[in-house]
Order: structure tokens, then C-alpha cells, then sequence
């Protein structure tokens, strides 16, 4: 059984851990209960099918249980408490502690860079940017950025990203990505981030609204759909989205760093099949 420490998901270590002793003795769910204070002999039987919830009150008598003690059973408990935090800021708060944690100990969390990565629309931005201006000072990158940075928030965004292995810097000062693209990855708390850069990216979409037409282009459509083109749509923006990175890598060189936003989301409630008549369907360009 691999080490806590590179589990998201409490229930599947809940799980991996039952699965083990009952490989290796006669274990059952009712001794497992049992060793963790509970009546019910199938309760954490439950909680790794998704049926119950585990309480953070009651994870710390789970992790004694499993024999966790010190840092791990303190890990194990925010592991729960991640589960149950309702809002991105509680998210991102209980995997930070999570990640602070693992430090402590010399350990690394699974997705703690790619989380930071997400966390600032200055690490893309400087990622396309910075190898692209070889011999460019801090401050020459800082001025090249929109919205403007400080040349310290470079030093310490270039820092972050060879210290993630995301840009490479040669004997010389200059940089060079590692990879060509950067995918969002499966790592659970990765989208908490990633949406917080949407709501900046979607913040500086607002604002270039006043650039002239040469240097931006935005359109909008607002239609009707069932699941089934909603799914399909998706579908083709995900292949769109692949056909527009193939694009951009064919040439080797930048000239600007853009960022484009897709944008699919609903602006109504479900509607009662049989009920009202088919929605309108409305096109427009935005100038």
C-alpha cells in the first residue's frame, strides 16, 4: 500500500487500507468499525462506496484506527476536511495546509505545482513570454506584461517556474520551455486553482474591450440546446481547442503572447419538457 501522502481521496485510502488487511487476515468491516468507535457494522463500508460522509470529527478515531499517528494522522484529517469544504477559498485553504504539512516533513504533495501554476495568471503569461526575450532583465519582462508587474513579481514567477521544471534557464540567463503545452492534469485540487485564473483571465477579457478591433476578436451566440448538442459542443470545442495549440506551435517564434478565453455556460434554469415553446435563437457579433 502506497504512503498517505500520495492520496487525494480519503475514501479510496479508506478503501486500499481494508483492502490490505483483508488480503493479508480475516478482517472484516464490522472489526474495522468496530476499531474506530462505530455501532453500525458497515458505516465505513459506506463511506468509501459514497453512501455516508465521513465527519471530521470522527476522522481522527478513523486514522488511529489505520494505525496512522503524528503527521500522517493529521493528514489524513485534512484530507477529510478538504472533502467537506463547500467553497474554492475552503478548498484552497485545506489543500494548502495539506501541502504546508508535506514540507514540513521534506515530503511533496502530487499536484502542489501544478496547483501553484493555476494560482496566477503571471506564470503562463511569463511562460510564453520569458523565452522569447532572451537577455531581457526582470524589469524589460515586467513592462512587456499586460496588465504591468514588478520586475520582483518576475524574478519570483521565473523562479517558481524553474523550480516546477515548467521553463528551463540555460548557463547564459535565458529560458526555454520544458514542454510545448500544459495540460490541467487529473489532480483533484488543480481546477480550485484553475478557476481562479479563469475569473482573472475572465476579468482582462472584460477589460480589452477597449483595445481597437485589430487586436482582439469577440463573439457571442445565445441558444437553446438539449443535453445531447450541449454535450456534442463541448465535444467540438475540445477538439477546436486542440486544432488552435497545433496552430500556435507551428511556428517557433512569438510575437505577442495572447490568451483566449471559451466560454459555454448556461444562462437559464432547465425547462420542463412539454412546457413553453422552443427557445429563440440569437447570434450576435460584439464590436
Amino acid at each position: 500500500m502506497i504512503e498517505i501522502i500520495e492520496y487525494t481521496d480519503y475514501r479510496k485510502f479508506i478503501q486500499d487500507y481494508y483492502d490490505e488487511r483483508k488480503r493479508t487476515s480475516a478482517f472484516t468491516w464490522r472489526d474495522f468499525a468496530r476499531d474506530a468507535g462505530f455501532s453500525s457494522a458497515v458505516y465505513l463500508k459506506y463511506v468509501c462506496e459514497g453512501k455516508k460522509n465521513l465527519s471530521i470529527g470522527a476522522a481522527g478515531s478513523v486514522a488511529a484506527a489505520m494505525g496512522l499517528v503524528g503527521f500522517e494522522q493529521t493528514y489524513f484529517v485534512l484530507l477529510v476536511s478538504y472533502a467537506h469544504a463547500k467553497s474554492d477559498e475552503t478548498k484552497r485553504a485545506a489543500f494548502e495546509e495539506r501541502c504546508a504539512l508535506a514540507h514540513a516533513h521534506k515530503i511533496r504533495v502530487l499536484g502542489n505545482e501544478e496547483f501553484n501554476y493555476f494560482k496566477s495568471w503571471k506564470n503562463p503569461v511569463l511562460r510564453e513570454l520569458a523565452p522569447h526575450m532572451p537577455g531581457a532583465k526582470p524589469l524589460e519582462m515586467a513592462h512587456a506584461c499586460r496588465p504591468k508587474i514588478t520586475a520582483a513579481e518576475v524574478s519570483e514567477t521565473l523562479d517558481f517556474l524553474v523550480r516546477a521544471k515548467l521553463l528551463k534557464k540555460d548557463r547564459n540567463g535565458n529560458y526555454r520551455q520544458t514542454d510545448r503545452s500544459i495540460s490541467m492534469g487529473s489532480v483533484d485540487a488543480v481546477p480550485v486553482a484553475a478557476r481562479d485564473m479563469q475569473r482573472q483571465m475572465g476579468e482582462f477579457a472584460i477589460k480589452s474591450l477597449n483595445l481597437p478591433l485589430s487586436e482582439r476578436d469577440m463573439s457571442g451566440i445565445t441558444m437553446g440546446l438539449t443535453q445531447r448538442a450541449y454535450d456534442r459542443i463541448r465535444k467540438e470545442i475540445a477538439d477546436f481547442r486542440r486544432r488552435v495549440i497545433a496552430i500556435a506551435s507551428e511556428d517557433e517564434d512569438t510575437e505577442q503572447v495572447y490568451r483566449m478565453n471559451i466560454q459555454l455556460f448556461p444562462m437559464s434554469e432547465k425547462l420542463k419538457k412539454g412546457r413553453g415553446a422552443k427557445m429563440g435563437r440569437e447570434e450576435k457579433n460584439e464590436k
